[in-house]
């Protein structure tokens, strides 16, 4: 069961990542495209642990950059879920955006989440941490005050939440916010999408000295990958927030295959970060996704997920 791997801390955890279809496509396309990710995601075969689900939402102003790629509305991720991956033989591990959310909605979606799969887990997610002036503050519950609520009133439950290694980078805080969200009740985090392996490891460091410092057992913490096929889809990866290392950067441009130069260097920063988690008694695991949907990089990325589950990240190396 992935909630008692999770709570162990015992062994690496292994996700893919995917996104829920536009909502316009018409539900018999949405399951054209389901099918082909049920195909997929089973053929991962006994390295998935389970599959994270994204719950997307316009950003506009989220930074100073021009957003690359139209926002189009996805399906609900828990509807998505619910109606179109029961096929899927991994658990979920469903987001939802919970800033500005009342209490009783979000009741009904813990509850619903509950009672579909009780190996199901979630990620709760606050307003991006660049809204800032441009976004008044929502009504509602934030991101503390929902996790209290699910940590009291869902105790069967288990949710993680988001670590951003270069958030750290920059503020030098995020092992203390994750020590908070801990005490809120999150079990695990997962990271954004990883280029700066300097940042991740640094972000490793002190969150191990800090929960050591707590006299708490570090949760784990799950790192995502994922592949970069285009100019066009590093500029978005960068409007997320993803950030390249100047060098990095310079190589993906000139690269004569981007897609494989990306691959490769997923690889090195994977076996860089877990190396160090090692070193530092900090249970960790992988987080594989596309960010674009061209099929060439979901190919990449699938690929990616059994380089690095059958690699760095395969269970043999983990013994806590």
């Amino acid at each position: 069961m992935l909630r008692e791997i999770i709570s162990s801390r015992k062994r690496v955890l292994r996700f893919y990542g995917i996104s829920p279809p536009k909502a316009s496509n018409g539900k018999e396309r949405n399951r054209e495209i389901a099918d082909i990710w049920i195909e997929r995601l089973n053929g991962l075969g006994e390295n998935l642990d389970g599959v994270i689900v994204y719950d997307l939402q316009d950003e506009p102003g989220r930074t100073g950059m021009v957003r690359p790629f139209p926002f189009l509305p996805t399906l609900n991720p828990l509807g998505f879920v619910h109606e179109y991956l029961t096929s899927v033989r991994a658990p979920k591990i469903i987001y939802k955006r919970v800033a500005g959310l009342p209490e009783d909605a979000l009741k009904e979606w813990l509850t619903r989440l509950q009672n579909n799969n009780s190996d199901d887990v979630a990620v709760l997610v606050g307003s991006p941490s660049a809204q800032k002036p441009a976004f008044p503050r929502p009504e509602g519950l934030t991101l503390a005050a929902a996790s209290h609520f699910a940590r009291d009133n869902f105790p069967d439950g288990c949710f993680g939440g988001v670590a951003i290694a270069e958030r750290h980078a920059d503020k030098k805080n995020e092992n203390l916010r994750l020590l908070a969200k801990y005490r809120d009740g999150c079990k695990f985090f997962v990271t954004q999408t990883v280029y700066d392996a300097k940042a991740a490891c640094t972000l490793i460091t002190d969150y191990a000295r800090t929960f050591t410092e707590a006299e708490i057992d570090p949760p784990p913490l799950i790192f995502s990958f994922a592949p970069c096929g285009s100019i066009k889809t590093m500029e978005f990866m960068q409007w997320l927030g993803i950030r390249f290392p100047v060098w990095i950067i310079e190589e993906l441009r000139n690269a004569r295959d981007i897609l494989s130069r990306s691959v490769a260097l997923s690889e090195t920063i994977g076996s860089e970060i877990t190396a160090h988690a090692r070193s530092c008694g900090v249970p960790t695991g992988m987080n594989v996704e596309s960010i674009s949907i061209r099929r060439e990089e979901i190919d990449a990325s699938c690929y990616l997920f059994t380089s690095l589950a059958t690699g760095p990240y395969r269970p043999e190396h983990y013994r806590y």
